[in-house]
């Protein structure tokens, strides 16, 4: 008898969703008819996968009115924000955009006599292991310019999200994707792993936690597999003494509660120079009492609960060790009835007087609490901004384009921002340092981690 996956919705601890996870014999068959149905789309032009893809996205921008509230439930996102269709479209057509060009063949022409280019080449099966926080716009990121390279795909996407990957499913089948291109599928985690060990996927690429990542690796071990991995962030944000203070403000608290702290490069810690902190903490924690934590079905709601209790546990423990050390908080969270323990519900939290030896300002968070500390220079704060075991992404907030240039040249990150934060610019690879992962998607460099190069050597005159 096959596990059930359970999807637990944080709304009111009711289970949502309930799917069959799939036995061995039946994934062997998924992956085998995947396998077989590579070569037909390889050798389907690059216009054609990419107009299936684009039709695809046109299915799921009908889907959007019943999605918005079914995200709502499943990872408890507010209804007033309007689900992630935005995001979807911009990078799927980005991508579109760029497909012909990204895989189109290198010619060297300097060598008479000869025919010489370069190829890139789809890899074969790609895994896409997709996380809950952003489900359909991170599952896109490599879905999409997986297909259009000529790659098939397999979904995997995350127990808090299962009916993510159902919509994506009829979204292709709605397009008229051929058969077994791309296929969702239900696992438990050592299905996943036996999955992987198995060696008949080609690439992996998987959102999740640091742990998540090791554990990827480990399975993969072996199988000579490639593999993408955006795990833990810290994001680091730096207000200097020349930042336009309002506009600094208003955009950290947004990149600091949005989607309650649960994203990939949210802020998670500010440093601000010494002459500007008083009035950034006055302003910050102003505008983060705005914030009305309740049901995400309610439009009055601006702050949703987090996807599960024990991810709000942490973010409470982070708290109260960072307050028994000495930290000081600035939000009474006594002043939201729904801030309960045990749950998923979780009034936000602004903290000061920390430092590095609190867990709040070195480990990630994930959740809606920001410490804000306060620096003499640039020097100090890149000092800060390093010390940390993650290199997601780091916003410099200053009106001097050079000085910031100068210090993102020397920040250990995948992304700097300059006057912005918490955003995937699809025109820009996407992609972290040291615990944070490795490979990179978006961009064209999106396409070339998707593809291997094949070298072609013609003697056309002999």
């Amino acid at each position: 008898m096959s596990d059930v996956i359970k999807l637990i919705s944080p709304v009111d601890g009711s289970v949502y969703a309930e799917r069959p996870a799939l036995e061995e014999a039946a994934v062997e068959k998924i992956v085998s008819a995947a396998r077989r149905a590579q070569a037909g789309w390889a050798a389907t032009p690059i216009a054609e996968r990419v107009a299936y893809c684009e039709n695809a996205l046109e299915a799921l921008k009908a889907m959007n009115d019943d999605v918005v509230p079914e995200l709502a439930w499943q990872m408890g996102r507010p209804i007033r924000y309007g689900g992630e269709m935005g995001g979807t479209i911009e990078r799927t057509e980005y991508c579109a955009s760029i497909a012909e060009e990204a895989l189109a063949d290198i010619e060297r022409t300097d060598k008479p006599g000869f025919r010489r280019y370069l190829r890139r080449v789809p890899l074969g099966i790609v895994m896409v292991i997709a996380p809950w926080n952003y489900p359909f716009m991170t599952a896109v990121n490599t879905i999409m310019p997986a297909l259009m390279a000529g790659n098939v795909v397999v979904l995997k996407h995350a127990a808090q999200t299962l009916l993510v990957g159902e919509r994506l499913a009829k979204a292709f089948e709605i397009a008229g994707l051929p058969k077994d291109v791309f296929q969702n599928i239900v696992l438990t985690h050592g299905g996943t792993e036996k999955l992987l060990g198995s060696g008949v996927i080609d690439h992996v690429n998987f959102t999740g936690s640091v742990g998540g990542g090791r554990a990827i690796e480990k399975a993969l071990a072996g199988t000579f597999a490639t593999v993408g991995l955006e795990l833990g962030g810290k994001d680091p944000a730096y207000v200097r003494a020349d930042a336009d203070l309002d506009y600094a403000i208003g955009n950290l608290v947004d990149g600091a509660f949005y989607n309650a702290g649960q994203c990939c490069c949210g802020i998670e810690r500010v440093y601000v120079h010494e002459s500007q902190f008083d009035r950034f903490v006055d302003g910050f924690v102003d505008l983060t009492k705005q914030y009305q934590l309740g049901n995400p079905l309610d439009e009055a709601t601006t702050l949703g609960p987090m996807a599960q209790a024990r991810f709000a546990a942490w973010v409470r423990e982070q708290t109260d060790e960072a307050l028994r050390k000495g930290a000081k908080a600035h939000i009474d969270v006594s002043a939201y009835s729904e801030n309960k323990d045990g749950t998923p519900y979780l009034a936000p939290q602004v903290l000061t007087d920390v430092n590095h030896q609190m867990s709040v300002m070195r480990e990630e968070s994930f959740g809606p609490v920001v410490g804000i500390m306060k620096v003499k220079d640039d020097e100090e704060a890149l000092q800060f901004m390093n010390d940390s075991p993650y290199g997601l992404t780091a916003s410099i907030w200053s009106e001097d384009v050079e000085a910031a240039a100068a210090i993102g040249d020397r920040i250990e990150t995948g992304t700097v921002f300059m006057n912005r934060c918490d955003y995937l610019d699809p025109a820009l690879v996407w992609t972290g340092v040291k615990d944070t992962g490795k490979g990179a998607a978006l961009s064209e460099i999106g396409f070339h981690n998707l593809t291997r190069p094949k070298s072609f050597h013609f003697r056309v005159e002999h």
